[in-house]
């Protein structure tokens, strides 16, 4: 009798070990991924202030991660409620569907970051949600108002960056339309340390907040039914310097097409394309919707080359980054969808 349970109870043990060792792997992949995030979508926060020469790359990367880092003091967590709760039924998650959406995202962010294409992160993941989630329950799985409030961000956030940023571009021309040029240029290159820091603050704010989403859900599945969905303070905390760090590592190939291949910068440029930028995504992750900052920062930089001469932008260079944004989500569900089934070999 004695025998049969210390059996039993060596048993019990070896399955809460293995559902925590689970878990651990299970965190370390989401934190994976918000470090790619950062490393991926550097670009986004510095590629403009580093294209005008205001800061060389080293620095620029310093001071964006660091605005990263605290972007959670600034903004609620409406964001990662609508990739934990509004992309995907929230009863559906497992293991496997978890592991399957960060696989999808992880790796479409590797292919599109090798070939310096800057593609979006936050599309990645939710594209790997969708993948693993219907790949599981169908297509029941899907929440539709989360998901078409997301694919309308793909057409909407470049817009409004374009918008914003051409708006501030004849805003500050008629402003200092007698200024003297070398006042001008020493005032807006003091101004892009501020628009920068906004920026860098918008994509922590909204970026981050992914991968907290991705991990309480995942701590959600795992609770008492009833449980609330909620964001721990460790979570926040740690998802904040993993994309910090990422940002510290750069993306210099991202950098590179974003600050000088689709349009010349000057620093008057540089500033409105960042300041119209971070505008976008602080009305977005206010809102709670899970924009690419990819996306926003591409639309600023095209809308102050466009209000220049139409010319001065590289349309075929703008044309392909805006194919790869199409193109990322339903990537990223097929690869998401297959990681799923990959995950049922040694997660259950």
């Amino acid at each position: 009798m004695w025998r049969r349970a210390s059996a039993a109870s060596s048993s019990s043990t070896c399955k809460v070990d293995h559902a925590l060792l689970i878990l651990v792997f299970l965190i370390g992949v989401a934190l994976l991924f918000d470090f790619l995030n950062g490393l991926h979508d550097a670009a986004n926060s510095i590629a403009t202030i580093v294209a005008t020469r205001v800061l060389p790359p080293v620095f620029a990367v310093g001071w964006a991660a660091f605005f990263n880092f605290i972007a959670f003091l600034f903004f609620g967590l409406h964001v990662a409620s609508t990739i934990g709760k509004g992309i995907i039924d929230p009863h559906i998650v497992s293991d496997q569907v978890i592991f399957g959406a960060l696989m999808g995202a992880i790796t479409w962010n590797v292919v599109t970051w090798m070939a310096g294409i800057p593609s979006s992160s936050s599309h990645a993941l939710v594209g790997g949600l969708l993948g693993a989630g219907v790949a599981k329950a169908g297509l029941g799985a899907v929440v539709l108002t989360g998901t078409l409030k997301t694919v309308a961000a793909i057409f909407l956030s470049p817009a409004i960056g374009f918008a914003l940023a051409l708006l501030l571009v004849f805003i500050v021309s008629w402003a200092f339309v007698k200024a003297n040029p070398a006042f001008a240029d020493k005032a807006f290159r003091s101004l892009q340390f501020i628009s920068a820091s906004a920026y860098s603050l918008g994509h922590g704010g909204n970026d981050a907040q992914k991968t907290m989403g991705i991990i309480a859900i995942l701590l959600l599945s795992r609770a008492p039914a009833g449980t609330e969905f909620h964001v721990p303070m460790w979570v926040v905390l740690t998802c904040q310097s993993a994309i910090a760090l990422g940002t510290l590592f750069g993306g210099w190939k991202i950098v590179h097409t974003m600050g000088s291949k689709i349009t010349r910068l000057s620093p008057q440029q540089g500033f409105c394309a960042e300041t119209g930028g971070a505008i976008t995504l602080f009305l977005a992750t206010g809102l709670g919707i899970p924009v690419s900052t990819t996306h926003t920062i591409t639309g600023a930089i095209v809308g102050v080359g466009a209000a220049r001469r139409v010319s001065a932008v590289r349309w075929g260079v703008a044309r392909s980054i805006v194919t790869a944004w199409f193109i990322t989500m339903p990537a990223a569900a097929a690869v998401g969808g297959i990681f799923y089934y990959v995950g049922g070999l040694f997660l259950t």
